[in-house]
């Protein structure tokens, strides 16, 4: 018609006409020079005006009723952001393919490289299972994202997720084997190193090879007189992050040699107890597998034991000793430890919350710690297990904040302390059977600065250090006696 149409907000249809043309509509029909705006009729819905070039330009007020303007308006704000949204999920979806054709390719190159570790018949190191460990759990990070941002069929992000999870599942196993032979040459390199040590030192000026150590669960020994270096064993099972904690072995003398291994990681603020992991053996803890994980309403600091199957550790905030069932994972009973200070009043060097530290010997149940009385110096008490009772208590000369951790061995408090950020020195005893301290002079190397915690197994003779997350073990040397 040679017209425009346009919408206003004060629901007004404006038309265009240009002169001649015919607008047409119900039942009326007139020449644009016809209406008001021409001066020759006016309507009362219609009015209009002459622009420079002698257009006719037109409007017309248009009830709701007749046409729904807001609706329209309303409908093109809708399409339009539906239009954005479309465009947003649109990338996301490139993107997403784009990731699953890098990991693919990444998925095609790691099985290569296992299928290449499963026919060779080198051992490979730790390092190498932890850098596929690492890739592997970066596609399954980004498998979960594909889960939950994608819409619609999901068949190759399923079978994407089926084959990353067997990948993983033959890592653990390549690395399980691998560990076995390696923990399996360990042990006979260890056999070696003894039975040479043993031929040389019988050979030195025709000397007499020395006597064999005490019987395991024996005292029948002068001391502690020497330390072995340390042995790694692992990081404990939460990770770099939980520096703070205790690890060892249960010790029974009726099965002493059957006791099993816990860890237990503090959480991060070095001191509240929530959770320990238990093994039967320690095939077991170096594999991380067969792990029961339990939980407690919790223990304070990594002055905690384990003895004849129950756990013994300091309750959250007081001055009580809680005894913790294993089987049952339930605590068995909480006891007052009478004058003890607590909650960092008298803790050791750089290690907090341990103000009540138990330890355990071939005589049983200990815990040092010190009270106002003392004025920080450490007391020693001898604990009843099964009614956390104290039999009998000595007192030491020894301030306890100046000294980073104890242990006790066949009824001698051994106090360690830093020479340095990668030496310690066992350098205070006190022998309950005499009333007897003194200085010792042992130096005791470490892996990493700080010593949370020292736990001795009196079967096995070694001690059970907490270093900075890393579970060790040190072998003792005893002072023998001449027969």
């Amino acid at each position: 018609f040679g017209l425009r149409w346009v919408f206003v907000a004060a629901r007004r249809l404006s038309l265009v006409v240009a002169n001649g043309a015919t607008l047409r509509g119900g039942a009326w029909a007139s020449h644009c020079g016809g209406f008001s705006c021409c001066g020759a009729r006016s309507f009362p819905n219609f009015t209009g005006s002459k622009d420079d070039r002698g257009t006719c330009q037109c409007s017309v007020i248009l009830p709701d009723t007749t046409f729904p303007v807001e609706r329209v308006e309303r409908l093109e704000i809708i399409a339009q952001t539906i239009s954005q949204k479309f465009e947003k999920e649109f990338s996301k979806v490139k993107e997403y393919v784009q990731l699953i054709s890098v990991y693919e390719k990444k998925l095609s190159n790691l099985t290569v490289r296992i299928e290449i570790m499963e026919k060779d018949t080198i051992s490979y190191t730790e390092l190498d299972f932890e850098l596929i460990k690492v890739e592997v759990r970066e596609m399954e990070k980004l498998i979960k994202q594909l889960k939950v941002g994608f819409v619609g069929s999901s068949v190759i992000v399923d079978q994407l997720e089926v084959e990353i999870r067997n990948m993983t599942l033959l890592v653990e196993k390549l690395e399980t084997l691998d560990k076995n032979n390696v923990l399996a040459i360990r042990r006979q390199i260890v056999a070696l190193k003894n039975k040479l040590k043993e031929c040389e030192d019988s050979k030195v000026g025709n000397l007499p090879a020395l006597p064999p150590p005490p019987a395991p669960g024996s005292c029948a020994h002068g001391g502690v007189v020497n330390i072995s270096r340390p042995v790694t064993v692992q990081l404990n099972w939460k990770g770099f992050s939980y520096q703070y904690g205790a690890w060892g072995r249960d010790y029974s003398p009726q099965h002493p040699g059957k006791g099993l291994y816990w860890v237990a990681p503090l959480d991060t603020d070095g001191r509240t107890l929530r959770y320990y992991r238990i093994y039967n053996t320690l095939d077991d803890l170096l594999l991380y597998t067969n792990a029961r994980e339990n939980w407690i309403y919790y223990g304070q600091g990594g002055g905690l034991v384990v003895y004849k199957n129950n756990m013994y550790v300091n309750w959250y905030n007081t001055g009580n000793i809680a005894k913790v069932n294993l089987t049952t994972a339930t605590v068995a009973l909480t006891q007052t430890l009478p004058d003890a200070a607590y909650n960092n009043r008298f803790s050791y060097a750089n290690v907090g919350w341990q103000d009540i530290d138990l330890a355990v010997d071939e005589n049983g149940l200990w815990v040092t710690y010190a009270t106002e009385a003392s004025t920080g110096n450490m007391v020693i008490s001898k604990l009843n297990d099964t009614t956390l009772e104290v039999l009998n208590t000595w007192h030491t000369k020894q301030y306890k904040p100046s000294v980073t951790n104890t242990f006790m061995v066949c009824g001698v408090l051994y106090a360690t302390r830093t020479l340095n950020t990668r030496t310690e020195e066992i350098f205070y005893y006190y022998d309950t059977s005499t009333g007897k301290e003194g200085k010792l002079n042992i130096v005791m190397q470490k892996m990493k600065e700080t010593l949370q915690s020292i736990n001795y197994h009196p079967f096995e003779q070694k001690l059970f250090v907490y270093n900075d997350g890393y579970l060790l073990n040190y072998d003792l040397v005893f002072q023998q006696i001449p027969q």
